[in-house]
């Protein structure tokens, strides 16, 4: 697997929220069934806080919480468009709309299902945040986490940036 990343940028459609994001070249989409991405259509590309840079907007964004308020879900406060926002399962990270990226076609993208309905469990299989057992074999149908393959992130070197996640 490659350490090369690529930066993508996107944005709310009144174009007053404006973020970049940096991500592995092979970068892929999770499509989530909870009572929120179902009625949205969002498509999730996790990205770890030092990643993501918010390029302009900070003013313009309003937060909606509920349930247990882990997840912020961030909303331009002219357009209403959730470009990005943390969510329950990743709260050290964002999840990046991809459909509100600039330039890339939605229908192209590798998409992955998540059972949101059951986060907790569910998230514990995501390929971004498992951590082998010890002494367990990797199961055959199972993708390896970023350490099994050799990534490592370009800036800090670190071969599993979702370790303070686990």
């Amino acid at each position: 697997m490659s350490n090369q990343t690529v930066t993508l940028a996107g944005g709310c459609h009144c174009g007053a929220v404006r973020f970049q994001c940096d991500v592995p070249a092979n970068w892929q989409v999770l499509s989530c069934n909870c009572s929120m991405c179902s009625r949205t259509g969002y498509l999730h590309l996790i990205v770890p806080q030092g990643d993501f840079r918010l390029i302009s907007g900070s003013e313009d964004i309003n937060t909606y919480t509920f349930n247990t308020g882990v997840a912020r879900h961030l909303f331009c406060r002219h357009c209403g468009v959730k470009s990005f926002y943390v969510p329950s399962s990743h709260p050290d990270c964002y999840s990046v709309n991809a459909r509100c990226l600039d330039g890339v076609d939605p229908d192209a993208l590798v998409v992955e299902p998540f059972d949101g309905k059951n986060w907790e469990a569910a998230r514990e299989r995501l390929w971004l945040c498992r951590r082998p057992r010890p002494g367990s074999p990797p199961s055959p149908a199972s993708r390896p986490t970023r350490q099994e393959s050799g990534w490592t992130h370009p800036r800090s070197g670190c071969p599993d940036p979702w370790t303070a996640l686990r």
